[in-house]
């Protein structure tokens, strides 16, 4: 048992591990990695990304697992970034044109980077230049007479798709295909009746004769070629099944379906990257099934096909012919890890075809090197959103509040999400001032801390009205306050609970009420049974015991769960058995195992914050405090207040690493060992029990018929 000082409760940066006066002085003009300071603390993440990044065969996709606000999407963009512009092949166009030799169906062109729009816009002026000549065709009865006079024109006029083509196979083929529909539609043409040009003309405009000589540009990369990417980089951040797969859209009756096409990010990002969200994905109550399905296909095979847009997801539309076309992307699917093992387990096969993963941290190591990370994390942050640079206080404040995320005092959180906004308010409260300090970074903590303090707020007036029984001076049999971690929404706090124990002769042993009306949970019903197995292998010399005894938590509605009651629970049952009278000022938190070892719990720091305001409102007189086990304190990151109340005496924080040196402490008697016979001495804590359950032994052995034991 240990008895903290007020230096254990709470981690601290040492000042010249930070070696600046403001994060301005961190700025390099000449920095062209802007998330350079992100991934020093994710080095390994780094390495992993930049090696599948650069993987430029087919199949290497990859799976990049973390935690929300680790910042896995915006580095990894910004690594995708970098990597498409060191290499990759020639980015293209996707155009979809009119194919006249199979009515209907489009006819997909791959095109260099630039050219889609340029066909799009010659195959605007081919159609004015045509129409403009038509007139002059059409009324030429001879039809031979007719096609001899528009084949020099049809040269003519196509000169400069030739150009544009420029030994590109699929458009070399598809302007034979428009100069052979021109001549074969004046040869077919009637010629008006009466010389009507303009009725002839008004019906075939109407009809949207000239519509099969559009261009659809689906895909365009010009924009990506002049910021000199050899690569699309896609970033889907609202996947749907017609964002990831493209669709065919509704239009007018006289739209030829190749027109109708629209492109899914899979088609833009051909010969580069595509990033998703795989939460997007399965969120998706609609689609998300099928949405994997068919990116596992599309994985598999390495084609896809556009779909009706109706037949989307639920009901199966028709398949477009003539639209399977293969596409090269790599695809990086970002995940938190329950969602990648949720999935894994239903669809195994899916992530066969991802065999680079990229792992980023929870949390870093707190040393200079990872302090520098995060200061210069803050300095960029501090340029991009244009607000005032902190101090060296300040950002060891703010270091101090990712440990705190993290509770551990040797670790960093890498949730830089909570930083930025922790960041902002910061700044908030700066207002005009040039630097901020770490006044102003404390009383946005304080602040998001009192804006979350509502419900605890409520619990806590409970207890003072004594609606809500809490006992914190005094001693009494059988009774203790045990620790609760509360989670409502963005509210994390602690609160205490009165954890009652009563035993009398029996035979049925250690009865949880709260198990008995299935108000506690699998995790607390573990934590019993692993004391009762410890009760009894404790005075296995008396087994069978001759005990009820009965365990409860007060007041508690809601039902119990989580065995990080267990020790208080143990603590309450032996008070009642030796008869010794607990300190009430001292709550417990902790697990045991079989062996008596304590535990490490969860919510450490809101269980100890969460009791010491109750009882500051109770009155503290020095005999309050906490019990946590040894393998905790690590874990402590305090509020100044409380690191204060324990420095004047007024409060303890006590560390135990076996649940004898916590009831020894709570009754101020020896707990007591075991002899060679297997007995205790009769003046400790098992002492006294032992005594009290031979006397059990006796009383039920005497109230039995004939004094047998049944």
């Amino acid at each position: 048992m240990q008895i903290l000082n007020e230096q254990a409760l709470n981690a601290s940066v040492p000042l010249h591990d930070l070696t600046f006066k403001t994060t301005k002085d961190l700025i390099n003009p000449q920095d062209s990695q802007p998330h350079l300071h992100g991934w020093i603390a994710q080095a390994e993440a780094k390495k992993a990304a930049m090696f599948g990044l650069r993987m430029r065969q087919a199949g290497f996709n990859m799976l990049v697992l973390g935690q929300h606000g680790s910042g896995r999407t915006s580095l990894m963009q910004s690594a995708m970034q970098q990597v498409a512009k060191e290499a990759g092949e020639q980015l293209s166009d996707l155009v979809a044109v009119y194919h006249f030799n199979q009515k209907n169906h489009p006819f997909l062109i791959k095109l260099p980077a630039g050219l889609g729009m340029k066909l799009s816009a010659q195959m605007d002026v081919f159609s004015r230049a045509f129409i403009v000549e038509l007139p002059a065709l059409i009324v030429i009865k001879d039809k031979k007479e007719a096609l001899s006079k528009a084949e020099p024109w049809l040269a003519c006029v196509l000169d400069e798709l030739v150009k544009l083509a420029n030994g590109n196979e699929q458009l070399t083929q598809y302007i034979e295909l428009v100069k052979k529909d021109v001549l074969t539609f004046l040869k077919i043409y009637p010629t008006p009746a009466n010389n009507d040009v303009e009725g002839a003309l008004e019906a075939l405009m109407s009809d949207g004769f000239l519509n099969r000589f559009k261009v659809n540009v689906l895909v365009d990369n010009r924009a990506a070629a002049e910021d000199g990417f050899l690569q699309p980089v896609i970033y889907d951040n609202d996947p749907s099944y017609q964002s990831l797969f493209g669709s065919l859209e509704t239009g007018a009756e006289q739209t030829h379906e190749f027109m109708r096409l629209r492109a899914g990010k899979l088609h833009k990002a051909d010969g580069g990257m595509l990033l998703v969200q795989l939460r997007d994905i399965l969120n998706d109550e609609q689609n998300g099934a099928q949405m994997i399905e068919k990116l596992y296909r599309f994985l598999r095979n390495g084609t896809l096909q556009f779909e009706d847009a109706a037949g989307s997801g639920q009901s199966a539309g028709y398949v477009l012919a003539n639209t399977l076309i293969p596409l090269r992307v790599k695809l990086v699917l970002v995940a938190m890890r329950e969602d990648f093992y949720s999935l894994l387990e239903e669809n195994p096969d899916f992530f066969d075809h991802f065999p680079i993963k990229v792992e980023f941290a929870d949390s870093i190591n707190a040393n200079a090197e990872n302090y520098a990370a995060v200061a210069g994390y803050v300095a960029q942050k501090c340029e991009q959103h244009q607000c005032a640079h902190f101090n060296a206080e300040a950002v060891a404040t703010l270091i101090g509040a990712l440990q705190r995320l993290e509770e551990d005092q040797a670790r960093i959180s890498t949730n830089f999400a909570f930083l930025e906004r922790l960041m902002l308010e910061s700044a908030s409260y700066a207002g005009d001032a040039d630097v901020v300090k770490q006044t102003h970074v404390q009383a946005a903590i304080n602040a998001r801390n009192q804006r979350h303090q509502y419900f605890e707020t409520q619990i806590r007036e409970s207890i003072i009205d004594n609606e809500l029984l809490i006992q914190v001076h005094g001693e009494v049999v059988g009774q203790i306050n045990g620790l609760t971690h509360i989670e409502l929404g963005d509210a994390s706090f602690g609160s205490p609970i009165r954890i009652t124990a009563r035993c009398y002769p029996g035979q049925k042993g250690l009865i949880n009420i709260d198990r008995e009306v299935n108000m506690s949970g699998p995790n607390h019903d573990k934590g019993i049974f692993i004391l009762q197995n410890w009760l009894s292998a404790s005075f296995s010399h008396l087994a069978p015991l001759s005990l009820n005894a009965s365990l409860v938590f007060e007041q508690e509605y809601n039902g119990v769960e989580g065995d990080s009651a267990s020790c208080a629970e143990l603590f309450a049952l032996l008070s009642a058995m030796a008869n010794l009278p607990i300190q009430q000022g001292i709550a417990i938190t902790g697990a045991l195992n079989q062996f008596g070892e304590v535990m490490p719990i969860g919510g450490v720091n809101e269980k100890i914050e969460g009791y010491f305001r109750v009882c500051k409102a109770l009155g503290l007189d020095g005999k309050q405090g906490v019990i946590i086990p040894k393998r905790n304190q690590r874990h402590l990151l305090l509020d100044d207040e409380v690191v204060q109340a324990v420095k004047e005496g007024q409060f303890q924080i006590i560390t135990i690493d076996h649940v004898l040196e916590g009831i020894e402490h709570l009754v101020n008697v020896k707990a007591g060992e075991k002899d060679a016979s297997g007995s205790y001495a009769p003046n400790t804590v098992m002492g006294h029990a032992q005594a009290v359950l031979a006397e059990y032994r006796k009383t039920l052995e005497t109230n039995q018929p004939n004094g047998k034991q049944h």
